[in-house]
């Protein structure tokens, strides 16, 4: 029963943190090291290894392994930064299980109304109906900010979907991640880490469709009637697009580009029987090198990081048994995203960010509700038991806690 209601706790106090203003939960996140206490130091952190590439210019980087959660070596790993359309792995893993792939939905005028213009789009229209499996592949494939705006009304709306992911990235112990808007759009306040964003890849790529649709490199698409057009996948290293040769082993997993962030990439591979997953984030150089620099490291990882000694680890999600990380104090090389270049101003936010919290403080409402009626429960089992002992020990559950500019 005690391990019960601790477990109640845990999910209300995740709802909690979701439903904070956006101040308070920088406050918060800025004095926990999640995943060991050099990945907060600032500079390159690596043990018992060299031969790291050269020329990497992103802001932050990490890469670890995949299977283990071992982080080989770091660069700012929860340095804050914007997270484009990266972000959509966590909206992968917040709503993918909701819907069954063969579901179809017929798209209205309502449904598009409030996606971003400058957006990345896959190309949905009003009045053709889609399967579910074709809008994730519009998700993945073309970074389609109307297949995520599609998906969250089928959830809701975008209000209850903001809260549902800050409140799964508080589960997972993303607590540099801050939602404003389902699809990773530039919107102020909204922000990421490159430590976060491989959490998202590892914690997707357990779910077998994550893993098909990012891997994924060219799907038909409804066009209307019996119509279909190809997308192809706009991840560089996966199908090889301007210049660049598909890495060898590559599984996923999302990139990401604004005008305002510059490029993002997480991307996973295996080789040998080992998985790796790298996180680049803000490149000096636009282009291919936000992929350049992740192949290079990669290939560090598969070759010199086989001898690295961990620096820090991924944590589990709270909600899978991951422990709690305690709160520690941290240095000055975890940035706050006031201020930070790459976030933009975004003429959505406020309106995204007050129904977030609305939707997150309902969330919180009905957590609370939970665990008081289990509690009234639990009395009243208790009382019962001395009087009905072939019943049993009464046994409580533990809700859920639930692009051109954009790609």
């Amino acid at each position: 029963m005690r391990e019960s209601s601790r477990l109640s706790r845990r999910a209300v106090l995740g709802l909690t943190a979701a439903a904070l203003p956006l101040s308070t939960a920088h406050e918060a996140s800025a004095t926990t090291v999640i995943g060991g206490e050099r990945l907060a130091r600032p500079g390159v952190q690596v043990s018992r290894a060299s031969g790291l590439p050269e020329k990497l210019t992103a802001r932050a980087w990490l890469v670890a392994d995949c299977t283990s959660g071992e982080v080989l070596a770091s660069f700012n790993a929860h340095r804050r930064l914007a997270p484009a359309s990266t972000l959509k792995m966590l909206f992968a893993d917040t709503l993918l299980k909701k819907f069954d792939r063969t579901r179809r939905y017929t798209v209205r005028d309502a449904d598009l109304a409030d996606v971003p213009a400058g957006s990345s789009l896959v190309g949905i229209k009003p009045g053709i109906t889609y399967t579910v499996e074709q809008l994730w592949q519009g998700v993945f494939l073309r970074s389609g900010n109307d297949a995520v705006h599609v998906l969250s009304r089928m959830n809701g709306g975008i209000a209850r979907t903001v809260a549902e992911m800050q409140a799964r990235a508080v589960d997972l112990q993303a607590l540099d991640t801050h939602v404003v808007s389902p699809d990773g759009f530039d919107h102020k306040g909204q922000i990421s880490s490159a430590y976060d964003l491989t959490l998202f890849a590892r914690h997707g790529l357990q779910d077998a469709d994550f893993r098909r649709y990012c891997g994924t490199r060219t799907a038909d698409f409804p066009a209307g009637g019996k119509k279909t057009f190809q997308i192809q996948n706009t991840d560089r290293l996966l199908t090889g697009a301007w210049g660049l040769k598909t890495y060898e082993g590559l599984i996923g997993v999302k990139n990401g580009y604004t005008s305002h962030a510059g490029n993002t990439f997480t991307g996973a591979a295996t080789r040998g029987g080992r998985t790796l997953l790298v996180t680049v984030m803000h490149p000096d150089a636009g282009g291919n090198a936000v992929y350049e620099q992740t192949a290079a490291l990669l290939d560090w990882g598969f070759t010199q990081g086989s001898s690295a000694r961990p620096v820090g680890t991924l944590v589990d999600p709270l909600s899978e048994g991951g422990a709690s990380v305690a709160p520690a104090p941290t240095r000055k090389s975890v940035h706050a995203a006031a201020g930070a270049p790459g976030v933009g101003s975004g003429g959505g936010s406020a309106r995204y960010l007050a129904g977030g919290a609305a939707g997150a403080a309902a969330l919180l409402g009905a957590g609370v509700w939970a665990v008081r009626r289990r509690r009234a429960r639990a009395a009243a089992d208790s009382g019962g038991a001395r009087r009905e002992t072939a019943r049993g020990t009464a046994r409580d559950t533990v809700p859920d806690s639930g692009d051109s500019q954009g790609s």
